[in-house]
């Protein structure tokens, strides 16, 4: 269902929405750069929902089935990033911040007083700037293969700059996928892999609901420019995870170190043999520190 936030069109999908779910706690998951609420693996959403939780998601600004800001331009990526490597801030056609502000929106428009705030990626930086803006509406927050944005920290891994740079060889759907595939495998789990037959039908999924390639360089252009949060989140008060692969490529482990440092009572948790993917040995993993994380909180406001 689509919903009016922060002045734009967002898609969602909430597991409450019939009403049958009332009085559950609710899990707002926010997923990373150019990814569709559908990118949630199933397993998770499921055993969420199994512990009791109400689940919700959304897909971010520029992708999916949200509105698509084309009339924002095609960012010059080449440019930003010489102006970050140089320490200045480039700028943006929307923020983090807005992205954050788009996601309390979409508690606002389903009556949702506070949440378990829970971020992939990009989807972890929201998150972070959601408890920022709005600490009263997030009961605890997850911070899953993100980083504090800090100057200074590991960069990728130069082939996979390489591949999240790099374009399809068309836009067809068959080309789309195979250009996923190789990002994905560049990315993904050395410990953890996933069957090529899966990952090309998840892919294809994907596509065929929207695939949107501009939007996601203006996001990763919001990235970019989001460089004054790693100050702010000793800011951050509510109960904090920050779950991280050992073996991430794409956002090196020191990433999540950096943030569970920068946050007060933050619990850091590393997962060995993950890299930036959520195949299903991965989302096992995590899902025994999530649903204690959460279930603490329970505890404690008992």
């Amino acid at each position: 269902m689509k919903i009016k936030s922060n002045g734009i069109d967002i898609e969602v999908e909430d597991s409450g929405a019939d009403g049958s779910q009332a009085g559950r706690p609710v899990a707002l998951l926010i997923m990373g750069l150019g990814m569709q609420l559908v990118a949630w693996p199933p397993a998770m959403v499921q055993s969420l929902l199994d512990a009791g939780y109400r689940v919700v998601r959304h897909d971010n600004r520029d992708v999916g089935l949200s509105s698509h800001l084309d009339h924002l331009g095609v960012p010059n990526l080449i440019w930003a990033g010489l102006q970050h490597k140089l320490g200045f801030t480039p700028r943006a056609p929307y923020s983090v911040h807005d992205m954050a502000l788009d996601a309390i929106g979409v508690l606002d428009a389903l009556g949702i007083a506070r949440a378990h705030v829970v971020g992939v990626s990009m989807g972890g930086m929201i998150a972070q700037r959601v408890a920022l803006a709005a600490p009263e509406r997030v009961q605890s927050l997850t911070s899953i293969m993100s980083s504090s944005g800090a100057r200074g920290l590991p960069n990728p891994d130069p082939s996979v700059i390489k591949a999240l740079l790099s374009r399809p060889a068309s836009s067809a759907p068959a080309d789309v996928v195979d250009h996923y595939v190789r990002l994905f495998t560049a990315i993904g789990s050395p410990d953890f892999t996933v069957p090529q037959a899966d990952l090309r039908e998840r892919i294809l999924a994907g596509v065929e609901r929207s695939f949107r390639p501009v939007g996601t360089l203006r996001q990763m252009l919001a990235v970019v420019a989001d460089t004054g949060r790693a100050d702010e989140l000793p800011r951050i008060s509510c109960p904090t995870l920050v779950l991280h692969g050992r073996s991430d490529p794409l956002v090196p482990y020191a990433c999540g170190e950096d943030t569970a440092r920068r946050i007060p009572g933050a619990k850091m948790v590393g997962i060995d043999g993950m890299g930036h993917d959520l195949p299903p040995g991965v989302v096992a993993h995590i899902m025994v520190h999530l649903l204690a994380h959460l279930q603490a909180q329970a505890a404690d406001q008992a």
